[in-house]
């Protein structure tokens, strides 16, 4: 086991615990090896938050282990995200964030929202449980060049996917390109390309990294879908 794996795994049993006081010297103490604030996100909270997820799923982890780590890995998350420093040049590129209903899902989008804005996106964060109608006419009337949807749970699918076949029917945004990402995408392969999305990820450094070189190059990213295709037909 390399020393970051048996981090990850400390850190997980404290955030299960809820033994707040280790957790957070668990934080210290990456940080003290020069970690910046995207790299904790990235490198410590991220496969610690997917480890909790899969267990959960699993029924692996009772309900409250569960609440203690999502509730204390969301403290830990914000107070990384008020450390975080812009990492590149603004993209003038503006992005409307959505997750699933869950805390969870609102936590895992959060964290590829602190970095897509350190990473020079403008970005507005409506977490879960928006209604499908006051999605359509934001979109509709601020025009956002990235829709992001973030979705841990099949349940959430069908609701993501009347927003893409809306948008694409209506004509309400033609030039918004449709991203996707979270557990339930990374579970079933091709299943962002299923749903017509433009772009997904599997995790939120692949997905900040691929909206920046699509934001510099404004070239079709490695992992753009049939969706985009379909859109330019």
């Amino acid at each position: 086991m390399s020393s970051q794996e048996a981090l990850i795994e400390r850190f997980f049993e404290a955030l299960v615990n809820g033994d707040r006081p280790a957790s957070r010297a668990i934080v210290a103490e990456a940080s003290r090896a020069n970690a910046p604030s995207h790299a904790l996100i990235t490198d410590l909270f991220w496969p610690t938050y997917e480890m909790v997820e899969r267990l959960h799923r699993s029924d692996q982890l009772s309900k409250l282990s569960y609440h203690f780590a999502t509730r204390l890995l969301r403290v830990l998350t914000d107070q990384a995200a008020q450390r975080l420093r812009l990492t590149g040049q603004n993209t003038g590129r503006t992005i409307l964030a959505l997750s699933g209903p869950s805390d969870a899902d609102d936590l895992g989008a959060q964290m590829a929202v602190d970095l897509l804005e350190s990473s020079g996106f403008q970005v507005t964060f409506a977490g879960g449980g928006v209604p499908f109608d006051e999605v359509m006419s934001y979109v509709n009337n601020n025009q956002p060049d990235v829709l992001l949807m973030f979705a841990s749970a099949p349940s959430d699918l069908p609701e993501i996917r009347s927003v893409i076949d809306s948008l694409n029917e209506i004509g309400a945004a033609r030039k918004t390109q449709i991203v996707v990402g979270g557990g339930v995408f990374n579970r079933a392969d091709g299943l962002a390309e299923e749903i017509g999305a433009d772009l997904w990820a599997s995790n939120p450094l692949d997905l900040v990294e691929s909206l920046v070189h699509d934001a510099h190059e404004r070239a079709m990213p490695a992992q753009r879908t049939v969706g985009q295709k379909r859109k330019a037909a």
